[in-house]
């Protein structure tokens, strides 16, 4: 029996298949994968994330810490609410995990994935030195991510008038407090939406309340093929502590500047960087029937081989999809070896679907 979130009772009351996820309990799907996907692209659904790891840092030296600590640089975070995703790294410029940071009135809230937890908060401490930090890792929170178009509207309809008022102001990236609730306009699935943290005491009868409404709960599966099709990374999968950045489609979340800040892993990317980064991450479409699948071997003629590290049918799309590292010199086309055959696949950016539209 793995870990279980507050919600575990009603997922099964809900009908959901559980399984293991990174030693959680969690909904695979209440019925249909698929339904669940178009369910989310076309108008909104819920998802349970309260196994993700939500942890305050505070303390006068909290924004030192985090700008040694992570690749981007919380600097940027100029009011309360506004928020950034990033790597944290370790000395080899590997990915230890990838999360998102808030700035709040008392310091910073970061979310870090459920799977890399324990890892997580022990390379967060250890790293702490003479900071003057407090890490208080958040248990006492649930959350839930209401995902869709139609996500902010009918939420606003369910909670509180300042709850309400908060959630029509918020900007993408922006987590601002309500009370106990912190909401914010962020997410995993290439929509619009919100995430809330919010007392574990009170999430069953919120979610009861979302379902009540009309919101279909969604499970794991769908939230695969959604974050797929949005070229959005799974930690384990598409990059870890093995894989730079720069292989992984994350350059972009690497602040070089100030150049005296003296990240975690920055030397060692500096020096992939002068080198030239052999591999890069790219999106592949199998236009012929079948489904591309994680460690199927890509091979790029002339050039050299590659692999998917994600790969589904895409529900949207209506054609299989993944994500693959490549040779750096990968042009538009390539093929993947699929039972023993090899299959002719299109090279393209890895971002298949934002706010419900094909970009390719």
């Amino acid at each position: 029996m793995g870990q279980r979130t507050p919600l575990y009772d009603l997922h099964l009351a809900l009908g959901a298949k559980m399984v293991d996820f990174g030693g959680w309990d969690m909904p695979l799907h209440y019925g249909s994968q698929v339904e669940e996907h178009h369910q989310v692209r076309r108008e909104c659904g819920v998802f349970d994330v309260s196994h993700m790891c939500v942890v305050d840092i505070t303390g006068s030296q909290a924004q030192a810490y985090l700008q040694r600590l992570l690749a981007n640089d919380v600097a940027r975070l100029q009011s309360p609410g506004k928020a950034l995703y990033s790597a944290m790294l370790n000395e080899q410029g590997g990915v230890i995990d990838d999360l998102i940071v808030y700035l709040t009135e008392g310091g910073y809230r970061a979310v870090l994935n459920a799977a890399t937890r324990d890892k997580d908060l022990a390379w967060m401490h250890a790293h702490a030195g003479d900071h003057d930090v407090t890490l208080r890792e958040r248990s006492d929170l649930a959350m839930l991510a209401v995902q869709g178009p139609k996500a902010r509207s009918r939420v606003a309809e369910l909670v509180s008038q300042s709850g309400a008022a908060l959630i029509h102001s918020l900007k993408p990236f922006q987590g601002l407090p309500d009370g106990d609730w912190f909401i914010a306009r962020t997410g995993y699935t290439g929509e619009d939406g919100l995430e809330i943290m919010l007392p574990s005491t009170e999430v069953v009868a919120f979610l009861n309340d979302l379902v009540g409404a009309g919101i279909s709960p969604i499970g794991l599966g769908a939230r695969d093929t959604l974050r797929l099709e949005a070229g959005m990374n799974l930690y384990g999968q598409d990059m870890d502590e093995n894989v730079s950045p720069l292989a992984a489609n994350m350059a972009w979340t690497i602040a070089w500047e100030p150049s005296t800040r003296d990240f975690i892993g920055r030397a060692a990317l500096e020096a992939q960087q002068a080198a030239g980064c052999p591999n890069k991450l790219v999106g592949l479409v199998l236009e012929e029937r079948g489904v591309l699948r994680a460690h199927q071997v890509v091979r790029v003629a002339g050039i050299g081989d590659g692999e998917i590290t994600s790969g589904s049918f895409s529900p949207t799309l209506n054609k299989s999809i993944a994500l693959a590292r490549v040779p750096a010199a990968t042009g538009e086309r390539a093929e993947v070896e699929i039972r023993g055959k090899w299959f002719p696949v299109r090279v393209v950016q890895a971002n298949f679907v934002r706010y419900g539209k094909p970009l390719i």
